[in-house]
């Protein structure tokens, strides 16, 4: 990182709401200047006595030593935050419309202030970076923001992480600290202006930063849903809910962590939909509802549709499929989505043949073999035990299952067209590759 990103800044904050003003306070405790801009004359005036607008613990202190030391300011002008400024943080709010779509009218009217402002700024000063705060949707900074800015400035994203009730802490031990846009000078310097916090920034593209605090969100709120649904199933047959839940934690490996966070195949095997369906047998003997835990198969079965049509989009060919097994390393075909992916493409007359392995058909037994001989009884045909041999006749090769280095490299120089449905790519960057 450059010594410019490392110096102190001057920061307008637009916005002094829970957002704008405890990130504008924290900033000045962090040897930054900053100026709060509101169109509200009691939040600013609020900020400029010394005093934080609403409550949150450790606030109050944070504005009043900097407000004492000329560290933080307040205003209602754009153009006085602005006249000395090297980076704008936008913090204005995004509420909700009728129909769940987010409202940008705050958004635009900021930038068209920022705009008016630009105009009366020193043109010997350099662009201003205006980073966006906001939760906004992707696509929001560059169909949105951007035009309404017009030129002279650098926009990127930086979303916040903070909680309601803990936010100074929060600021001051960010979890994340994530750092959008196409600019990297402009993103060093956003990350400098935190250089005396202990974290690893991340940089990323603009919709990824954008969308990171939807995920995050959306996760939180899966978290909580899911720990209330076992609890209140738990409660129901005479278990200590909490008791369950805590234990569960305890298990850093799988359970919370990053395990299991990774875009790819549906789940399949002997334990995950069989424990699923026998858990939501139990729920409605006891006639209670769990739709988050309900819709779990659901969404798995619909995951499993979009895989199969993408394959089945494909122009009319030769289909090869690596993988067969319904995870890598191990030869369990019970509940596999890929005989799933077999039954449809064999139903729609495609050739296909198929490559695993671990996967020897005189080898299995049990339920094992029998679950595929009656979902494929012809499955003996469509193997081939040479990944090379699979390839050479294949016209596309989808991925069924994670490779091993060897077998991805090996794929990759195959010269077939590849569908990865393992590690899924952008749709606009489209599924099938050409190599």
């Amino acid at each position: 990182m450059s010594n410019a990103s490392d110096s102190k800044r001057t920061i307008a904050v637009f916005g002094l709401g829970y957002v704008g003003c405890v990130s504008a306070a924290c900033l000045a405790a962090l040897g930054h200047r900053v100026v709060g801009v509101d169109k509200d004359e009691h939040k600013v005036q609020s900020v400029a006595g010394g005093r934080s607008p609403f409550f949150e613990p450790g606030l109050d202190e944070l504005v009043r030593q900097a407000a004492a030391n000329g560290s933080l300011t307040a205003t209602t002008s754009a153009g006085v935050a602005l006249a000395d400024a090297d980076i704008a943080l936008v913090c204005v709010g995004t509420p909700s419309q009728r129909n769940g779509n987010l409202t940008t009218d705050y958004l635009v009217a900021v930038a068209a202030e920022i705009r008016q402002a630009l105009r009366e700024r020193s043109s010997a000063k350099p662009p201003l970076i205006v980073a966006i705060r906001s939760t906004v949707f992707p696509g929001t900074c560059e169909e949105v923001i951007v035009p309404a800015l017009g030129s002279n400035v650098t926009v990127a994203v930086h979303p916040e992480f903070m909680r309601e009730g803990n936010a100074v802490y929060d600021f001051q031990h960010p979890p994340l600290l994530v750092f959008g846009g196409p600019d990297r000078s402009a993103l060093e310097c956003l990350a400098g202006l935190y250089q005396r916090l202990d974290v690893k920034p991340s940089f990323v593209s603009t919709r990824t930063g954008e969308m990171i605090k939807y995920a995050c969100n959306a996760f939180h709120a899966v978290k909580i849903d899911f720990a209330n649904e076992i609890g209140a199933l738990c409660g129901e047959i005479g278990i200590d809910g909490l008791e369950v839940m805590n234990t569960v934690c305890q298990d850093t490996t799988l359970n919370v962590s990053a395990a299991y966070l990774r875009p790819g195949l549906p789940f399949g095997g002997s334990c995950l939909p069989k424990d699923l369906r026998a858990l939501l047998y139990r729920a409605r003997s006891h006639s209670l509802n769990l739709p988050l835990l309900q819709s779990v198969l659901a969404g798995n079965e619909e995951h499993l549709k979009r895989g199969i049509q993408t394959v089945l989009d494909l122009p009319a060919g030769r289909v090869g499929v690596f993988g067969l097994a319904f995870k890598e390393n191990t030869d369990d075909l019970r509940e596999s989505p890929v005989v799933s992916l077999l039954e449809q493409l064999i139903g729609k007359g495609r050739e296909v043949r198929v490559f695993d392995p671990h996967i020897r058909i005189d080898e299995i037994y049990g339920t094992n073999r029998r679950f595929i001989l009656s979902a494929v009884p012809h499955i003996a045909r469509l193997l081939d035990y040479d990944l090379e041999q699979m390839m050479s006749w294949a016209d596309y090769v989808v991925v069924a299952q994670r490779p091993s280095q060897e077998y991805a490299g090996r794929i990759g120089r195959s010269g077939r067209r590849i569908v990865d449905l393992a590690t899924p790519v952008p749709h606009s960057a489209a599924n099938v590759v050409s190599n």
